[in-house]
């Protein structure tokens, strides 16, 4: 065999090895960006459905107290008020999570719909009858659990968030993600006295 075609097979073979190197590294890359994609939209979903939950149980809330105390009109025209602001933004996509403007109504908006909830609870402590009712109580036990769980899943999906954003943020991943669409996502991020629960407990 010629020395020629020698050296040509060799710079061929080197160019394919670095072909199917440069093919796998990519794959990789991309799906493990997909997968930890995925993994945000989990959680997200798993954010709006404690979130939902929430809110679906507040009209039952609102009735049982109602029974009590009719005269608190002020505090249920901010429950409905608030309850209706968040009825618009509860169901933002996994993909609004790149705008940090989105997410931000997002959270102002049960932000405001937790605070209404607390005003609510609040007016309770002048009804010893209301703190006795079986409904209310088995309402407020749901409630507290709704509230640990939103706690909880936040902390997941700002976990989730984290990863997927270390990852794409990384060299060379950070050229994979820029070429393919991969964006950071924005955290889950409310103050201090938003992120604490209602007080449920009389």
């Amino acid at each position: 065999m010629k020395t020629g075609l020698k050296v040509l097979l060799i710079v061929v073979g080197i160019i394919v090895v670095v072909g199917v190197a440069g093919c796998q590294f990519y794959s990789g890359n991309y799906n493990k960006m997909v997968e930890l994609d995925e993994a945000v939209s989990g959680s997200w979903a798993q954010v709006q459905n404690v979130y939902q939950r929430r809110m679906d149980l507040i009209p039952n809330l609102v009735e049982t107290v109602k029974g009590y105390a009719a005269h608190e009109s002020q505090v249920y025209s901010d429950i409905a008020e608030a309850r209706s602001k968040v009825g618009g933004v509860v169901q933002i996509s996994a993909a609004d999570l790149e705008d940090p403007e989105k997410l931000r109504q997002f959270q102002e908006a049960q932000n405001s719909l937790g605070g209404a909830l607390q005003r609510l609870l609040s007016v309770t402590e002048n009804y010893p009858q209301l703190k006795a009712d079986q409904n209310f109580l088995a309402l407020q036990d749901q409630l507290e659990g709704t509230e640990n769980r939103i706690t909880v899943e936040r902390g997941r999906f700002n976990e989730a968030v984290t990863a997927y954003n270390t990852f794409v943020r990384k060299f060379p991943q950070n050229i994979i993600a820029n070429m393919s669409g991969f964006r950071q996502k924005e955290k889950f991020t409310a103050d201090a006295a938003a992120q604490t629960a209602p007080k449920v407990s009389f």
